[in-house]
Order: C-alpha cells, then structure tokens, then sequence
C-alpha cells in the first residue's frame, strides 16, 4: 500500500500520517521507521524538526534522509514494514538547491539536472515495487497566489508536477484541510 497525504501548512496532514501509521503499527509484528527529510539549517527549522521528534512514539525507528530518498526506501522496506516519509516538499527543496537547479531554470521551463531528474523518477519508479506500506506526505503549494520571485514559483511548479506524478503511483491519496481528511484516490477493493 503507498498512500499520499497532502496539505497545506498546519493542515494537519503529518497528524494525520502519523495516526496511519500507528494504526499500522498496532497490529502485531509490525513497525514503523520515520525517514525525515528536513535540514535543520536554522532556528526555526530545528524548533519545527524537534516538535516533529517528541510527538513521535519512542519505539518507531527514525532514519534522516536528504537526497538520496529512491535509494533509501528501497533499503528499508519491507512486508511487515511501514515508511512514513514526511516529507516530500522539503525533499524537493533539498534536490532543487543541492544539484543548483533552482539557479538553472525559470519557472515553466525544463530542468536540465541531473541529480534533481534521477531522483524524482527513481521515487516514482520505486513505489510500486515497495513491499509493505509507504506513507508520503506532502505540501499542496499551488492554490494561493503566484509568487512575485522566480525560484519560487519554479518550486511550486515542481512541487505540483512532483504531487501528481505520486498521486499516480499511490493506491490511496488523502488532502488533508483545517485537519480534516478528504479521500482523493482510494484503494480499488478486491474482487
């Protein structure tokens, strides 16, 4: 099962990944590892990276992960095995200033990295081939005004493109708004 969850900020979309993955892990013989995607490159980010950290329960396993996701995943699953990925935004982000694409293109236009183009197909590649269950959470970005500097808008382009290429690969996709949970795409039900 590979489930998207989508949001705004304070949506309530980690909340609500997080309770899947509870759930998940309730049942005997099951775990769940957190793979973080955050940099904690300032104040405010460690302070959002520690909320984040003592909400979580103490037995789940937590793995940091800033680029390298495809692989990553492909390391840690299996069958009686949860990921939650949280999330898939500051991931992007992370990919689109480390391989410099945000200083390659203007929004609209192709970007021609190649760290940025591997690992973005590696991860929609990878889903479908994942045992156990994969939990993506992500920002929705799109929906407010188009921003005035160009990296900015060349990220919220990339983050739209990155959101619907998962969506396609994921059994289920939840938007989460004002911390309530709306079904997007739902598992088809077996015969």
């Amino acid at each position: 099962m590979r489930e998207l969850i989508l949001g705004g900020a304070r949506s309530g979309k980690s909340l609500l990944a997080e309770r899947r993955a509870q759930e998940y892990a309730d049942q005997p013989g099951r775990k769940v590892i957190y793979i973080a995607t955050a940099q904690a490159l300032d104040g405010e980010m460690a302070r959002r990276v520690a909320h984040h950290r003592a909400r979580r329960p103490a037995e789940w396993g937590c793995v940091e992960e800033t680029l390298h996701l495809p692989q990553r995943l492909r390391e840690l699953a299996a069958p009686d095995t949860c990921l939650l990925v949280d999330c898939l935004t500051l991931w992007l982000s992370n990919l689109l200033f480390a391989g410099q694409a945000a200083s390659q293109a203007e929004a609209g236009e192709a970007i021609d990295c190649p760290l940025f183009r591997e690992q973005t197909t590696a991860l929609i590649d990878t889903l479908p081939q994942l045992p156990g269950h994969v939990i993506l959470v992500s920002n929705e970005v799109g929906w407010g005004i188009v921003p005035m500097h160009p990296v900015s808008r060349l990220f919220a382009d990339e983050q739209g493109r990155l959101n619907q290429r998962v969506a396609a690969v994921c059994d289920q996709v939840t938007l989460v708004a004002a911390g309530l949970p709306v079904t997007l795409k739902a598992p088809l039900a077996s015969a």
